[in-house]
């Protein structure tokens, strides 16, 4: 392995930010397209339905990000990311605008009267989806957010079995196979009726395969840029440098996706062969987008991609998820207009700027506040146990 001293940084990838903003305006396309009955109803709905291949984009994007530091620490010898700093670096960033918007979607848009308490312990705790009919109004987007959380608390033990003692890359993309291998079970238990497609297609083993692509498209990076990969990887580097062939693709899958054979476009759950279909499409879709941006050089789609006010839009992209199902509420109220009418268009439009605008107070005022200080308390810590460790040395030195 390499010194710790030697370990070469590794690139940071400013089109990602890029790669938020499309999933969240993506995400709020397809709300929008069921609300106002274009997903059911127009000839064409199936392009809008589809745009919640998003959840792919974001599930195989955390898998990338997150595993990747600890990858780069395997493979350079440097120091490995504590689970205890990784768990509040997370929280911090997730917490306070999740919470606030439960405790306004909870007040604001209550069903049948006052929010009961168990509606506020399961959307506090990320527990929502675990029972039946336990998502509430405004918050309907949170089942992945949910169980995004769960893939968090799983990756520090994920990432120590992946990676062992040595650096080994291709065990590790091997081993990260185990993904492919949970979903394909749990979505053949919900084919044989142990599982209901209706409960169970929210919780984590169903996109297990998904995070495992984020990670396996991490270890391929990092082995790559630190020239410990199998000769054969490099295939990745040139179909990274394919991008109109690998968006091609992708654009491909959707039309695919936007087909009956994903599922219903409305409400029905759709059956364990039709989600494993959909899982498959959706994960080409997450995949194809990524390599050339991750791979691939730097090409103009990539520079806007990560151009400065699209970064910015990135920075509000999870309060734009957060957000945008209560503007969109607000909108059908302000107007007293009924659900599955209105013009798609103007509805995104209004959508899309309250969910910006919402997300940008979010941000300013909860989030950035909460996160400097969280920076800043971590610091804190860790230069309390430096010197702590520092004198425990001197101490054993003298003796």
């Amino acid at each position: 392995m390499f010194a710790a001293s030697s370990a070469p940084a590794l690139p940071r990838l400013p089109a990602l930010d890029g790669v938020r903003v499309i999933g969240a305006a993506a995400v709020i396309a397809q709300h929008v397209g069921f609300i106002t009955g274009v997903t059911t109803r127009e000839s064409w709905g199936g392009w809008v339905a589809m745009m919640d291949f998003a959840v792919a984009l974001f599930f195989v994007l955390s898998g990338f990000l997150l595993f990747r530091p600890w990858a780069r620490a395997a493979a350079t010898g440097s120091t490995t990311p504590g689970a205890r700093r990784f768990y509040w670096k997370r929280a911090i960033r997730i917490l306070p605008a999740y919470w606030l918007a439960v405790i306004v979607c909870l007040t604001v848009l209550p069903e049948g009267g006052v929010a009961p308490l168990g509606d506020w312990l399961r959307h506090l705790t990320f527990t929502q989806i675990y029972e039946h009919a336990q998502i509430r109004r405004g918050l309907g987007q949170t089942w992945s957010l949910a169980t995004e959380v769960l893939f968090y608390l799983l990756l520090p033990f994920a990432a120590a079995a992946l990676l062992g003692k040595r650096w080994r890359p291709a065990r590790t993309v091997t081993l990260a196979g185990a993904g492919l291998v949970i979903t394909v079970g749990w979505i053949a238990a919900m084919g044989t009726g142990l599982l209901d497609t209706g409960l169970h297609i929210m919780w984590l083993p169903s996109y297990a395969l998904w995070f495992a692509a984020g990670i396996v498209i991490a270890a391929v990076h990092v082995a790559l840029r630190t020239s410990t990969a199998p000769r054969s990887w490099q295939v990745i580097d040139q179909l990274g440098s394919a991008p109109l062939a690998c968006w091609g693709i992708a654009l491909g899958l959707l039309a695919v996706a936007s087909t009956p054979v994903t599922g219903p476009r409305g409400l029905a759950a759709p059956t364990a062969g039709q989600f494993a279909t959909q899982m498959g499409l959706y994960l080409g879709v997450a995949v194809m987008v990524m390599i050339p941006l991750v791979f691939g050089p730097t090409t103009l789609i990539s520079l806007a991609l990560g151009s400065a006010p699209i970064r910015w839009l990135g920075t509000l992209s999870y309060g734009m998820f957060l957000w945008h199902p209560l503007v969109l509420d607000l909108i059908y109220r302000v107007e007293d207009r009924t659900y599955f009418t209105g013009n798609p268009l103007r509805i995104y439009a209004l959508t899309l700027g309250g969910a910006i605008a919402m997300a940008a107070v979010s941000y300013y005022v909860v989030e950035r506040p909460v996160l400097r200080w969280g920076s800043a308390t971590a610091r804190r810590r860790a230069g309390r146990a430096t010197e702590h460790q520092r004198a425990v040395s001197a101490a054993s030195a003298a003796s």
